[in-house]
């Protein structure tokens, strides 16, 4: 009778070890079924992606798709409940509209990010004073030879009005001043197709985040000051933005969407951030609030 008491205690612990072992993932965090579909800012998207695959790799149940598109379009979906994360550049306030509402959106920032003026390597300019870069993407500087660079025409390529991207670069790179924008001149939201057009044709200016700078575009200092992480920790580089992850606040699908949203915040997601080039909030020096105000952090 003994040793079929055992027996049945041994059974029933290991029953109940595999029952509470199938409640944590290999991240020792804990699992949540579904999906998400998660759009916006084409600058969060590539470490987004590689965080949802690792993040699915520990949590087979849970199927991530993530999309582009632009902040204004990750933050009008989660909205509106087509997506069940936005991901922006920007504070919901600086888009606030008709079809943006902040009041319904819960802010998650995950890391930050530094943009930069990037051009094609032959223009023969690596320093522009930030009135200078003002000047040329207001159309008054035609010419890379009107500032010391070669004989060539300046090819501009912006962003739609939507991109996240490009209101962070207006507002900290030109200082507010509206993009010059001839007909039938290059607009594209891509940053993989920016830095393709900007690499591949001659004299032309563009803009990119940190982590989409390779080989195959030159990055320019303003002022002496060149684009580095730890320049913009300190804000002596100053065109960056914190990386939001925003959720509506009806929370129809709130535990995968924070458990995902956790697992970037961990150890293992703020290695990946390190990793691939972004910058993990608390390395911050400073913080930024919407209106653009700095102080220590």
């Amino acid at each position: 009778m003994l040793k079929k008491s055992l027996l049945l205690g041994g059974v029933f612990a290991l029953a109940f070890g595999a029952l509470t072992g199938c409640s944590e993932g290999t991240s020792g965090q804990q699992q949540a079924g579904g999906s998400l579909t998660i759009v916006g800012s084409t600058a969060m998207q590539p470490l987004v992606e590689e965080a949802g695959k690792a993040y699915s790799a520990k949590n087979p149940n849970v199927q991530i798709n993530v999309q582009g598109g632009g902040s204004g379009q990750g933050l009008s979906s989660v909205m509106n409940d087509t997506a069940d994360i936005g991901n922006s550049d920007l504070f919901a306030e600086e888009k606030s509209n008709e079809n943006i509402d902040p009041s319904q959106l819960v802010d998650h920032k995950v890391f930050v990010v530094g943009f930069a003026p990037v051009v094609n390597p032959d223009v023969g300019v690596d320093n522009l004073t930030q009135q200078q870069l003002i000047d040329i993407f207001t159309g008054k500087i035609k010419n890379w030879k009107e500032i010391g660079g070669k004989d060539l025409p300046v090819v501009l390529v912006n962003r739609p009005e939507s991109s996240g991207t490009r209101a962070t670069f207006a507002k900290y790179a030109l200082k507010g001043n509206t993009e010059f924008r001839a007909k039938g001149g290059i607009e594209e939201d891509s940053s993989g197709t920016v830095r393709k057009i900007v690499s591949e044709t001659p004299g032309a200016i563009g803009y990119l985040a940190f982590s989409y700078i390779d080989s195959s575009v030159k990055a320019l200092k303003l002022d002496g000051v060149e684009p580095t992480n730890q320049n913009v920790c300190t804000n002596k580089w100053k065109v960056w933005s914190y990386e939001h992850m925003y959720t509506n606040k009806n929370g129809k699908n709130s535990k995968t969407e924070n458990a995902f949203i956790q697992y970037i915040l961990s150890g293992e997601g703020q290695a990946l951030v390190k990793k691939m080039e972004y910058i993990p909030v608390s390395q911050m020096k400073v913080e930024r609030d919407a209106d653009g105000s700095v102080k220590p952090e």
